[in-house]
């Protein structure tokens, strides 16, 4: 089956896009989902786990204003409280779990970090520049420009400092990808398209 991992800065068209890919290819979507499955681990609210979760816009801030304050990466073990790091590593498992098992569609999760070394994975990344994905986002949410810039540059720049924090990268480099399109600029279809036919050519996907 394999997988394929979409990283989709805000505005990109993320949440249109990797679901309509899953279901080209036969393969389970999966986003919520995930969240859900680390509260359900950790024994904690799923409205607690969205709030550590690296694609969830309003629970970010949270988390970058706490990573100022937690030690090093392999510094400490994980407490029997859940905190950011708990988070994480429940995460990168359901990850794990997911590729090793039905195979699927990730959308966000820094998936493409976590399964970086999978031969049956294909990562891809969705952008445009910052203007075209704001006017893409106003269109989509309907909401004052000036609003929805605010969260774009909240959104994006918390999601640069979870991925540069725990896997000391950069989200926004072409290098951690297998294909990178301006999906502001083509039609989602034909993005879809592209991702469904790089994914074949890795052999992913229902047969």
């Amino acid at each position: 089956m394999g997988v394929v991992t979409v990283s989709a800065s805000f505005g990109a068209g993320g949440a249109e896009i990797a679901p309509a890919v899953a279901e080209r290819l036969g393969l389970p979507f999966y986003d919520r989902a995930i969240p859900a499955e680390v509260a359900g681990r950790l024994g904690v609210p799923v409205e607690e786990a969205e709030a550590n979760d690296e694609t969830v816009a309003h629970g970010l801030w949270r988390l970058i204003t706490s990573l100022g304050t937690m030690p090093d990466i392999g510094s400490t073990g994980i407490t029997n409280a859940p905190d950011e790091r708990a988070y994480k590593v429940q995460t990168e498992r359901v990850l794990g779990e997911i590729a090793a098992g039905p195979g699927g569609v990730l959308l966000g999760r820094a998936a493409a970090m976590v399964l970086r070394d999978r031969a049956d994975a294909l990562h891809v990344r969705l952008d445009g520049s910052p203007e075209r994905r704001l006017a893409a986002a106003v269109e989509h949410f309907g909401r004052p420009a000036e609003e929805v810039r605010r969260e774009r540059d909240a959104a994006d720049a918390a999601r640069v400092a979870y991925v540069k924090h725990f896997y000391r990268c950069d989200p926004t480099h072409a290098r951690h990808y297998h294909l990178v399109v301006d999906s502001t600029v083509l039609p989602h279809d034909v993005v879809v398209d592209l991702v469904v036919q790089a994914a074949r050519a890795r052999g992913i996907g229902a047969h």
